[in-house]
């Protein structure tokens, strides 16, 4: 089952946040707490979104089992906007199951019934399984374009200068 995360949800976003860092040899880079994450996708004006899958468990329990989480940007040139996922993430054990699939299947219809043009995500290079995968659902690479991150002390020099 695939449905809108709730507050309730956020330890389980935050393990699948920690695990997916793991799996991308970077788990000592995380620094969200499930503080943050309330705040982001519950607090007063959420600039993100949620939803998580549901695996049913013996006795009719839910366990979440994967997330996908992700904000709006907008396109100038289709004056529109689109749906950039942050992070999609699926247990390992329950990989192949339709999670990762569900969960894409979700967001393009929020894209379809909102009238958003697009769905976007990065992938690192290496991650193969998860390449092959979004190609299979007829997901495209944006070979043309590269992604550049400010952060850290350059991005504090340029915020402050000019001061």
């Amino acid at each position: 089952m695939i449905r809108a995360a709730q507050v309730d949800d956020v330890p389980d976003i935050h393990r699948l946040i920690r695990a997916l860092a793991e799996y991308e040899r970077s788990l000592d880079r995380v620094a969200a707490t499930e503080d943050d994450l309330r705040e982001a996708l519950f607090g007063g004006q959420p600039a993100a979104f949620a939803h998580v899958a549901e695996h049913e468990e013996a006795g009719g329990e839910g366990r979440v089992v994967g997330f996908a989480l992700w904000f709006l940007n907008f396109s100038t040139w289709t004056g529109k906007h689109g749906i950039y996922l942050e992070d999609l993430f699926v247990d390992k054990e329950m990989r192949g199951h339709g999670y990762g699939k569900a969960l894409l299947t979700e967001l393009a219809r929020v894209c379809t019934e909102r009238g958003y043009q697009r769905l976007e995500w990065s992938v690192l290079k290496w991650n193969t399984p998860s390449i092959e995968f979004y190609q299979a659902l007829g997901a495209q690479p944006m070979d043309e374009w590269d992604t550049y991150r400010l952060a850290g002390p350059a991005l504090q020099a340029l915020g402050t200068s000019g001061r």
